[in-house]
């Protein structure tokens, strides 16, 4: 699709110009120099009038002084002629047959942003960014990976922070290695306890019985010799007694007493163990925990990376106005500068490429106050425009040779009426 833009402007009475004619170079940079209140900016807000509409039309369109009502006449390169003048300065569209039209043929192919292109170069780098993203159609589904990416980077920061508290906590709890791995229990050791003391007990029945027999044979052997008599019945009794000493005896001799003391000790420390053994399932837990909200962490990192990349291959895949041009972290990207570290070439260029994605029927732009560009951005710009087929009419304070035309006192310089002609006003 051929883009359109303006072939031939004649300008006469409208805020300082009084008559002018300019035939703007079709492809790159027509620049209208002059000095201060020449009648520069009259020619671009002319201009946007005549193909914007009465929004554009200025507050004191006629030229002070003049009693002829402005007359505008502008013919676009497929052949519309767009004319306004007479009292009320009414809008006329006329096609190459004839045919009659009005602003809403107009609208069909100029965009408004390229009429007032400084509105689009100052706004807010965010108000840039969803300018592009409207256009190339990827807007709302950048808008969803925003919010996205967004709360996943919020809970991933509430992660990270617990995280962080959780190990702190773990650092700072006591640990005891060597404390048991459970909680001990008082009764156990008490049971335990009791039983060793039933055994005891049993080892000093059978030391009792030890002595109770060695007094039998004692007594006995006394009674032998007190009763001869009865030799045979207590010699009886006495191997009895002796055998009985024998097998008790034998019972006794391998018998050893269990001590009480590790446990008495135990029961006597079990808070102290237990303190410990708590300390310890603590800054277990604690570490765990720790680890825990970590593994959140990272696993939250590599859902917006993801989200990240999501973003950048929607991008990638598409049509944007210009290579390198992109929308990182809601502002503009070119060529992996943003907004305000842009050289103003590379700032032209991105606004005119986006108000072209705006309107591709719109071959054209407006430009006010270049001269605060230096030479060799004009000219970089200047060849840009040229390579893709653009069309720009600007402003700029200079009588330079960089300047296309120069407006001195509502007139194209060199253009002048003669002193010796007369100039009728309304007629070119």
């Amino acid at each position: 699709m051929e883009s359109i833009k303006i072939n031939k402007l004649e300008i006469e009475n409208v805020k300082r110009i009084k008559a002018v004619k300019i035939e703007p170079t079709a492809n790159g940079l027509t620049i209208v120099g002059g000095n201060n209140n020449q009648g520069k900016t009259s020619v671009l807000d002319s201009i946007a009038w005549a193909l914007g509409g009465d929004r554009y039309r200025p507050s004191q369109a006629q030229r002070d002084g003049s009693t002829i009502p402005p007359t505008l006449h502008i013919v676009m390169s497929n052949g519309l002629v767009v004319e306004r003048k007479g009292k009320n300065s009414s809008l006329k569209v006329t096609d190459p047959t004839g045919n009659k039209g009005g602003q809403q043929l107009l609208n069909e192919f100029v965009e408004q942003l390229a009429l007032d292109l400084p509105k689009f170069m100052e706004a807010s780098g965010s108000e840039k960014a969803q300018t592009l993203l409207r256009i190339i159609g990827v807007g709302d589904q950048l808008a969803v990976l925003d919010k996205q990416e967004k709360e996943l980077y919020n809970r991933r920061l509430a992660i990270g922070q617990i995280a962080d508290q959780k190990k702190k906590f773990a650092d700072e709890q006591p640990y005891y290695p060597d404390a048991p791995k459970e909680l001990v229990s008082p009764s156990e050791l008490i049971r335990q306890q009791q039983e060793i003391l039933a055994r005891n007990g049993e080892n000093q029945k059978k030391r009792e019985q030890v002595e109770k027999y060695k007094n039998a044979v004692f007594f006995t052997r006394q009674s032998v010799d007190s009763m001869r008599e009865q030799l045979e019945e207590e010699e009886k009794k006495l191997k009895e007694a002796e055998e009985n000493l024998r097998i008790a005896q034998m019972n006794a001799q391998d018998l050893q007493d269990e001590s009480t003391a590790e446990l008495e000790a135990s029961i006597a420390n079990i808070e102290e163990i237990n303190h410990k053994v708590r300390a310890n399932l603590d800054k277990d837990k604690a570490e765990e925990d720790a680890l825990d909200y970590k593994n959140q962490y990272a696993e939250l990192t590599e859902q917006i990376n993801k989200t990240r990349q999501d973003k950048t291959d929607l991008l990638s895949s598409a049509e944007l106005p210009l290579p390198e041009l992109s929308v990182k972290d809601g502002e503009l990207v070119y060529k992996g500068q943003q907004w305000d570290n842009m050289s103003g070439s590379d700032r032209l260029k991105v606004s005119t490429a986006i108000v072209r994605k705006l309107n591709p029927k719109c071959g054209f732009v407006l430009l006010d106050k270049l001269e605060q560009m230096d030479l060799q951005t004009l000219n970089e710009f200047g060849g840009w425009l040229e390579q893709e087929g653009l069309q720009a009419i600007a402003t700029r304070v200079s009588i330079g040779g960089e300047c296309s035309i120069i407006i001195e006192d509502g007139y194209v310089k060199g253009e002048e009426p003669e002193p010796s002609k007369t100039w009728k006003e309304g007629t070119f």
